[in-house]
């Protein structure tokens, strides 16, 4: 069974930093890509950030998040740094079995972990 599962998320001031981990199982973790995606409030959700041998990030998050991934632990990350609030949002990892970077959606469907809150405020 294909699992992902987030964790790591809180609430941050402007400027701090966390650490996001996206645990899975249940599939060859080490031959598909993985991505972040955010949903903030009243907006779509959008990708954010992807691995595969190498890192892709949307405009926004690059040059402070940084994504990596361990293959003996099945678990990516997504280190996040000088947060701002506009970064608040559900973050969500996902997969849909391919093995390029970002995901497309004409890749087909997504499986998706259950997210988790993240909320930069003072």
């Amino acid at each position: 069974q294909v699992q992902l599962v987030e964790s790591g998320g809180g609430l941050v001031q402007p400027g701090g930093s966390l650490r996001l981990s996206c645990a899975t199982s249940g599939f060859r973790f080490h031959y598909y890509a993985i991505a972040w995606f955010r949903q903030a409030p009243g907006k779509e959700r959008e990708q954010i950030s992807c691995i595969t041998d190498s890192p892709y990030y949307e405009d926004s998050v690059k040059g402070r998040f940084s994504i990596s991934r361990d293959n003996d632990r099945n678990t990516v990350y997504l280190q996040m740094s000088r947060l701002k609030p506009e970064d608040t949002a559900v973050y969500y990892c996902a997969t849909d079995f391919t093995q390029a970077c970002p995901l497309k959606d004409s890749n087909g469907p997504k499986y998706w972990g259950g997210g988790t809150q993240v909320t930069v405020s003072s």
